[in-house]
């Protein structure tokens, strides 16, 4: 739920009107300033603590009927008003109460075109909103970007619009990136000391941003034009082949998605950022006491390596029933059918040894649920015929793949997907997905998504690895949640490390991957590994499945992108800390100055004094602590840390 109270604020204290065109709105700390100029062109400049941060070039929208705002438009009217919100996540991935308060600048043109600019103190954004009657066919969007020169990089790199959107981010110097080098978001840029990740927010009926290069710091927004023709290529790979002359036929009167710049000072504030959901759409589903959040095991990574059983394990139910006898002893909440318990093609043909009414019936006696994968075009095909039968079965959610692009077409069957799995009361985690955009505040049954490049990618490649982890918080993860699906329990350093497509191991040690369960935000959280390697390492089980998946604050405490991680999160009255570093082995420092006071019992989960030899090493202890008291926390090469922190009785 989203309280929202809107306050009116002075004007002068807020914004100085230069003249009839230029406009300036400052954040409410007064570091962040916005300036927006309208001669030929509309275009705006943002300074941080009075430092140029970025400008645009052309900023406007082109529709069939002529562009916006026009050549000879002009500012009619300029408002600031101050709002401030209280939003209260119905599945709170990094706070249950999120503070928003920014500076509102509304521009209205002569010809009744509205831009709108909100100015926060961690970041700004802007959109455009008409008020035309019908529909309007939008040929193209212009966001031209200037970067200060000399400033780097953290660069998503795509070959095309046809994408997973699973990249590792290329460090580079945002000078050499050019026309050839097309960036799905977000995007990170350092300039001068200060973050500013560009991505966006509010993504409906309309395609998603994307970056091209254009040297010495300048870039550019593109975005996928409608398809006209397309191939099927297998079951799920629906490629464009030819596209129509525009990028989106929409309603006339409306909001556009949000241009959403985070500006942190440091990078702890980046990795703690939560703007774009304070620029999301209050929730639409009114009862969600049915949305559970919670953690899954998951068959497909593991290729569903049982063993000391007497059954042949694989794509049957006396299979998903050992899934479901190990979740409900351990307490895990889902467990998912992955490829195979249909017959692909058709999402009502079941395989023959696969009933999925039977095993929702052994789950819930069990207190588990059942979540079903499906390839999305298969799901839409049928999708009002599958999700009353599935509802009925007892399926509690769905894990949809495949879409591999943004344009509108697919933009609109997210929708479509997401309010009708509500309807009948599901759960959805997109795989082969865009980024996040705050839709999770809006239709919060959709919990998390992939769009990250993740650890399924060990089982045939070698990009997996610290180095990448210890950049997804500062990069991928602040759009929002993301299903990284971690929980490897064979774990090996960079030298012994080989990709394996039916027993894959992870790179780094097992406190690496364990604090992965702290670090990384995802309201349904894999346990990717076979239940046989969990059930032979009780220990390290017992503590992933104490780790929540969804929070009521975090603090980061010290983090370098690329480098290295630690941080804080509180669920309830427990804090939990997780800690990551990439190859390099690392001593932290730990000051426990954010707990209340008070004495407290630590569990923690270390790297052992022999990971970098052996990375399955670590060390499970306990001991007491205080608030305010400060410790040393070792790392090694690839390592993690993990604890979990109750107050004593």
């Amino acid at each position: 739920m989203i309280k929202r109270f809107f306050l009116p604020a002075m004007l002068l204290c807020i914004a100085a009107v230069v003249s009839a065109k230029d406009y300036k709105v400052t954040s409410p700390d007064g570091k962040l300033v916005i300036a927006v100029t309208k001669d030929s062109q509309f275009s705006w400049k943002a300074t941080y603590e009075g430092k140029d941060l970025l400008a645009s070039g052309n900023t406007s929208m082109e529709l069939a009927t002529g562009t916006l705002p026009a050549l000879m438009d002009r500012i009619k009217k300029g408002t600031v008003k101050k709002l401030t919100e209280t939003i209260r996540p119905v599945v709170p991935t990094k706070r249950s109460e999120i503070a928003s308060v920014c500076n509102q600048l509304e521009l209205v043109f002569s010809s009744g075109t509205i831009i709108e600019f909100r100015v926060f103190d961690d970041g700004f954004a802007y959109r455009f909103r008409t008020a035309i009657d019908g529909e309007i066919t939008v040929l193209n969007e212009t966001a031209d970007l200037a970067f200060p020169k000399g400033i780097h990089s953290f660069y998503p790199l795509e070959e095309s619009f046809m994408s997973h959107n699973e990249r590792t981010y290329i460090s580079s110097l945002a000078d050499t990136i050019g026309e050839k080098h097309l960036a799905s978001l977000p995007a990170l840029f350092q300039v001068s000391g200060t973050d500013v990740l560009i991505t966006e927010a509010g993504i409906e009926d309309y395609p998603g941003m994307w970056l091209r290069g254009n040297k010495n710091g300048k870039f550019t927004g593109v975005w996928p034009k409608y398809p006209e023709s397309e191939e099927l290529r297998q079951d799920r790979n629906l490629f464009v082949t030819k596209t129509k002359p525009f990028i989106a036929v929409t309603k006339g009167t409306r909001t556009f998605p949000w241009r959403t710049f985070v500006v942190a000072k440091n990078d702890s504030k980046l990795a703690e950022n939560d703007l774009v959901l304070k620029l999301a759409a209050p929730c639409k589903i009114e009862d969600t006491k049915w949305i559970k959040p919670g953690q899954v095991a998951w068959d497909w990574w593991n290729a569903n390596n049982i063993s000391g059983v007497d059954f042949r394990a694989g794509i049957n139910n006396e299979t998903y029933k050992y899934y479901i006898d190990f979740a409900s002893a351990n307490g895990i909440e889902y467990i998912i059918l992955d490829e195979g318990w249909y017959v692909l093609g058709d999402v009502m043909k079941l395989v023959p040894e696969i009933n999925v009414d039977e095993l929702c019936r052994y789950a819930e006696s069990r207190n588990v649920g059942v979540i079903l994968w499906v390839v999305w075009n298969s799901l839409w095909d049928k999708i009002d015929e599958a999700l009353p039968l599935w509802e009925k079965w007892g399926v509690k959610g769905i894990k949809v793949d495949f879409m591999q692009r943004d344009d509108q077409k697919i933009v609109n069957f997210y929708q479509e997907a997401i309010e009708k799995s509500a309807k009948h009361h599901m759960l959805i985690d997109f795989h082969g997905a865009y980024k996040p955009d705050g839709i999770n505040i809006t239709w919060p049954n959709a919990l998390t998504r992939e769009g990250v490049k993740g650890m399924e990618n060990n089982k045939w490649s070698r990009d997996i690895n610290p180095d990448h982890d210890v950049t997804l918080p500062f990069t991928r993860m602040v759009a929002g949640p993301m299903d990284y699906t971690p929980g490897a329990m064979v774990n090996m350093d960079s030298a012994n490390f080989t990709p394996k497509f039916t027993r894959p191991e992870s790179q780094g040690t097992r406190a690496h991957q364990v604090a992965l369960y702290v670090v990384f935000e995802s309201p349904l959280q894999m346990l990717s590994d076979t239940p046989t390697n969990y059930i032979k390492e009780p220990e390290t089980t017992g503590f992933i499945t104490k780790i929540p998946v969804v929070w009521d604050d975090i603090k980061v405490l010290d983090a370098r992108v690329g480098d290295y991680l630690l941080l804080a999160r509180r669920s309830g009255r427990e804090w939990y800390l997780g800690a990551l570093t990439d190859w390099k082995s690392r001593d932290l420092d730990l000051d426990l100055s954010f707990l209340p006071a008070g004495s407290y019992k630590m569990e923690i989960f270390q790297d052992g004094i022999n990971a970098d030899r052996h990375a399955e090493d670590y060390k499970h202890m306990v001991v007491t602590v205080r608030s305010g008291e400060k410790m040393k926390i070792h790392l090694a090469p690839g390592g993690g840390y993990a604890a979990i922190i109750t107050q004593a009785q």
